[in-house]
């Protein structure tokens, strides 16, 4: 049955939040109106393992501000299903964490986006860093594995060294990357977002800093709208291993990943935007006819077809890597362009443009309206490489503002014992 396709599922318990971050996709802050009830959360529970749900990572929102919370986590387990929570942090005291692992939470990522200053600017919450690394240290007394997920941007790339240094002293075992882009608040601040062109300035960089990371024992875990064909992909998605086979195979949404939204909407992936994605709602069908029959499920069944790749369209069209690619992350190409199938965030594409002597940006089209998991539409512009920044654009992301930690600048790294181009 191909319902048994997918293995893990990010539930959204509550959209209710303690901060008020200025790149949230979600747009979290308030419960959204019906959220599931408790018999309805443990319904959810039992379907989930059903279809053959191995893992399961709550979110929120903030999951714990939900008073039900634990019971769903301990639900989980006895469900035979690992319970894992991704968390901004703020709060989770030794008592709360304790209970945690009573429930059967295994692992917690907490969200860092930067140090101190920028950290607290981006998550809209004065102390939420100190907050952060409390409850990371909550974590480790109670012994409860724990890593930590950052969104790259034009305010936390050039303390990219920085933060990494922090969260390993904190005590990490993994560490998840993801490139913020135009969904959500995020949408409404896009002078933060990272502009296509200064991929080729942020990917050395994130090279040098993963080596040292495995090196030092932790794992980096690149999102899906990190890497694309690069001289850095087997070393950036290897988790340590630059194998052969460690590179991007495309979108996995509805094929291993399903999203859960906290009033019952379900979508292949989490990230999704709610209106163009969602497959429909547990409390109108089955989970299991939800995921057999919904087409917004199923878009990447038959990707090894000529299906596969009709979406795809401007430069990831004509790219040697479509078949395979299939346009990078859905989600990212979506939230820009409105539409899949042509990723403005890789960085075989930058490299490509640059030997053309071609530069890439992105600018606002179309506002997103206002609403959880939505996005507007941005214009892609293709100019000569030398062409002036513009100067009213004060977040320019340049290598020479990386901060590197004392050390690292005197005695580089090279990155190429563990770099292999996949072309």
């Amino acid at each position: 049955m191909t319902y048994h396709r997918i293995s893990y599922a990010v539930w959204e318990i509550t959209l209710k939040c303690n901060l008020a971050c200025q790149h949230c996709g979600s747009r979290a802050g308030h419960a959204r109106t019906k959220e599931l009830s408790t018999e309805e959360a443990l319904d959810m529970v039992r379907q989930l393992a059903e279809v053959g749900i191995t893992e399961v990572t709550l979110i929120g929102g903030e999951a714990f501000l939900r008073p039900d919370w634990l019971e769903i986590a301990k639900a989980v387990t006895e469900a035979g299903m690992a319970c894992g929570m991704t968390t901004g942090g703020f709060g989770i005291s030794l008592d709360t964490a304790r209970r945690m692992k009573e429930a059967g939470i295994r692992v917690v990522s907490v969200s860092v986006d930067g140090l101190e200053a920028t950290h607290d600017r981006l998550r809209g919450r004065k102390g939420s860093w100190q907050w952060a690394f409390k409850t990371m240290s909550h974590l480790k007394q109670v012994g409860i594995p724990f890593g930590c997920n950052t969104q790259i941007n034009r305010l936390s790339a050039p303390e990219f060294p920085q933060i990494y240094e922090r969260i390993r002293d904190a005590g990490i075992f993994a560490w998840q990357l993801q490139l913020t882009v135009p969904m959500g608040n995020a949408a409404d601040n896009y002078e933060i977002l990272m502009q296509p062109y200064e991929l080729l300035d942020l990917y050395p960089m994130l090279a040098r800093v993963v080596q040292r990371a495995y090196r030092e024992g932790v794992k980096v875990q690149a999102g899906n709208n990190i890497g694309y064909y690069g001289p850095y992909e087997r070393l950036l998605r290897g988790r340590g291993d630059a194998s052969p086979w460690k590179f991007w195979q495309g979108c996995n949404a509805g094929l291993s990943t399903l999203g859960i939204e906290a009033d019952g909407a379900i979508k292949g992936c989490p990230s999704l935007p709610t209106s163009a994605y969602t497959g429909g709602n547990i409390r109108d069908h089955s989970l299991r006819k939800i995921i057999e029959e919904a087409e917004e499920l199923r878009f990447n069944l038959g990707a090894d077809t000529p299906k596969g790749t009709s979406h795809l369209w401007g430069f990831c069209k004509s790219c040697e890597f479509a078949e395979l690619c299939r346009g990078g992350c859905s989600w990212t190409a979506h939230v820009f362009f409105d539409r899949r199938g042509n990723n403005p965030y890789c960085h075989h594409r930058a490299l490509t443009q640059a030997k053309r002597g071609i530069r890439e940006r992105v600018i606002p089209k179309v506002r997103a309206q206002g609403l959880p998991f939505d996005n507007g539409e941005f214009e892609l512009i293709e100019e000569p490489i030398n062409t002036p920044w513009p100067e009213n654009d004060l977040l320019h992301f340049t290598a020479d503002q990386i901060q590197w930690p004392e050390g690292w600048e005197c005695h580089p790294e090279p990155v190429t014992s563990l770099v292999t181009s996949s072309s």
